[in-house]
């Protein structure tokens, strides 16, 4: 059975202000726990390696379940001390990739073409890309084999803008990914504020925000079982 690789930010900050960014939690360790209770391992690479920050405010929505991952030796060394660098991997060992969100990947995540080959490579031997929140930046920019944005008449979402407005944040990050995603042609699609969402359109997962990470990887399971 293949591994699926989660794909984490190593941007501490909003673009050039003091305040604090990073991966938001729980759209990790609760894909991860899901994903792990069917009965498959991840693997954590992000755009730089090494150290990956936690965005502070995601610390206020974990749980019992998100706090046990968190503190575990294996999610601090593996993810959050060491992920792995792009040049790294191998992707042939992995079924699916996992873009997790978190203010801070609005920086690193859409022009990294070593993480776009990547994804490329996974679809192309059949497997899944999949985000959650604002990890859709790290597929508005892949193209397909023919040069075409490969979100582009596909069914999409992600954190909307009328979220980004309400985290108020809509003039502090570089770029709107509904309004990116839209404009590359995607079919964007989207439920009330903050509440869960995920929508599969062949081998693309993508959830709306934060509350959707479970979603997404139930989503995953079912498509690879």
């Amino acid at each position: 059975m293949k591994k699926i690789l989660i794909v984490l930010t190593n941007t501490t900050h909003y673009g050039d202000t003091n305040d604090a960014t990073g991966l938001w939690l729980g759209e990790a360790t609760e894909f991860i726990d899901v994903v792990n209770q069917a009965g498959y391992q991840v693997d954590y690479v992000s755009p730089q390696g090494g150290f990956v920050p936690l965005d502070p405010r995601s610390m206020k929505y974990t749980d019992a379940a998100s706090m046990a991952r968190y503190n575990s030796d294996d999610f601090q060394q593996r993810a959050l001390t060491h992920s792995q660098t792009p040049a790294s991997i191998d992707p042939t060992e992995y079924i699916a990739i996992y873009y997790t969100g978190g203010h801070g990947v609005m920086w690193d995540f859409p022009d990294n073409t070593e993480l776009q080959t990547i994804t490329q490579s996974i679809l192309a031997q059949g497997g899944y890309a999949t985000s959650v929140c604002h990890g859709i930046a790290g597929l508005l920019n892949v193209k397909d084999s023919d040069g075409q944005y490969l979100i582009s008449g596909r069914n999409v979402t992600g954190f909307t803008t009328a979220e980004e407005v309400l985290a108020g944040k809509r003039k502090v990050v570089p770029f709107l990914n509904q309004t990116v995603a839209t404009k590359h042609g995607a079919n964007f699609k989207r439920r009330r504020a903050y509440a869960e969402y995920a929508v599969q359109d062949g081998q693309l997962i993508t959830g709306q925000n934060p509350f959707s990470a479970k979603a997404v990887a139930n989503l995953l399971i079912k498509a690879l079982n």
